[in-house]
């Protein structure tokens, strides 16, 4: 017990020497455990899973076609910082993007992680199945992906272009490019592999993923497109803060109007949210900050299979909404609402006059 309280001891030291304090961490720890829907008691086992992350699967991430989004939301990311608990603790061997070793030497490094094995692979961008669309070192990046993926202990598919293709795969789709899910099956390799949508992929989504990995030794319950259920169980939808305008049939129709600044609803504006699995208005970006339908934008379905063509026309409404328990869509729960405001007034104002308050209060307007 004794040398395994000094070795944490250490670690912490590590930790706050890199600018990280304690507190940080910790919070960090408990944010995580929120996140796995765990109880406080766990944060200590979540840190004691990190802590032990260097010597666990190191991270081989590799960048198909994309623009490199995810892997920016990643260096940029707070939390305290999620980019220095991932990249120093995880010990990403390989990403191009932010690896200061290139050519030769970063095949190098890539190769001596394929011989080792067993690291987490994460994917970021889409995968190019037309020969000569995609090419790495003279490698095509389909090749490259069946070669990388045998060896890995897990595999991450960040952001919609690795999960389903894409903004890349976007009609008439040239390339041919699909996600690394169905990637996989025309290499023939049967691998199980964790779909992190949206554009770009949420970070805490992906630490809190890798935890998961560390303290249970498995990855977390999926639904039927891979996607981890903690974070795509419900629609944004449910959980959106401007839900009670929508209810109550109270929506923005013109950007800039007063309707706006009130934060009334933007499904006429095109919002994708009824449509749209993922947990945004409760994790945010930015440090929780904000994300897309606070900061004043409908959301335009990033999470979801088929996007961005599913969803074409961003600031189109999306026709005949049903949501689930409610047959009505959200014209009709608009009108409804009115409509019961309409009735509303009229039967207060016949126990009005029944109850010969109108009367009354005319009388003392005269006096």
């Amino acid at each position: 017990m004794g040398d395994r309280e000094e070795i944490s001891k250490q670690f912490l030291k590590a930790f706050e020497f890199q600018g990280i304090r304690r507190r940080d961490f910790l919070k960090f720890c408990g944010a995580t455990a929120a996140l796995l829907g765990l109880s406080e008691s766990f944060i200590p086992k979540i840190a004691a899973a990190i802590e032990k992350a260097s010597k666990r699967p190191p991270v081989v991430w590799l960048n198909f076609a994309s623009d490199s989004g995810c892997t920016e939301a990643l260096i940029k990311a707070t939390y305290p910082n999620a980019a220095d608990l991932v990249l120093d603790i995880l010990s990403v061997d390989y990403n191009e993007t932010i690896m200061a070793a290139a050519g030769k030497q970063a095949e190098e490094i890539l190769q001596n992680s394929k011989k080792a094995g067993g690291y987490i692979l994460i994917v970021e961008g889409g995968i190019p199945t037309k020969k000569g669309h995609g090419m790495i070192a003279g490698k095509e990046m389909l090749d490259i992906l069946k070669e990388f993926s045998g060896p890995a202990a897990a595999i991450l598919a960040v952001g919609s272009c690795a999960t389903f293709g894409g903004v890349p795969s976007a009609k008439p789709n040239p390339s041919q490019i699909v996600g690394v899910t169905e990637a996989l099956k025309k290499v023939g390799v049967k691998k199980a592999v964790v779909n992190l949508d949206l554009c770009p992929i949420n970070v805490e989504y992906l630490v809190a993923v890798v935890v998961n990995y560390l303290l249970l030794g498995s990855l977390p319950e999926l639904d039927s497109f891979g996607r981890p259920k903690m974070f795509y169980g419900q629609t944004i939808h449910e959980n959106c803060e401007r839900r009670a305008n929508f209810d109550a049939g109270r929506f923005v129709e013109t950007f800039g109007s007063k309707e706006e600044a009130l934060g009334y609803c933007l499904y006429k504006m095109g919002c994708k949210g009824p449509m749209t699995y993922s947990a945004c208005p409760k994790v945010m970006y930015n440090d929780r900050i904000s994300w897309c339908v606070k900061s004043g934008g409908p959301c335009i379905g990033c999470a979801e299979h088929g996007w961005p063509d599913k969803f074409a026309g961003f600031y189109n409404r999306l026709p005949d909404v049903k949501l689930p328990g409610i047959q009505a869509t959200a014209d009709k729960i608009g009108a409804v609402a009115g409509a019961a405001a309409v009735v509303g007034i009229a039967a207060h104002a016949i126990a009005t006059k029944s109850s010969g308050r109108g009367k009354g209060e005319k009388e003392g307007g005269k006096k």
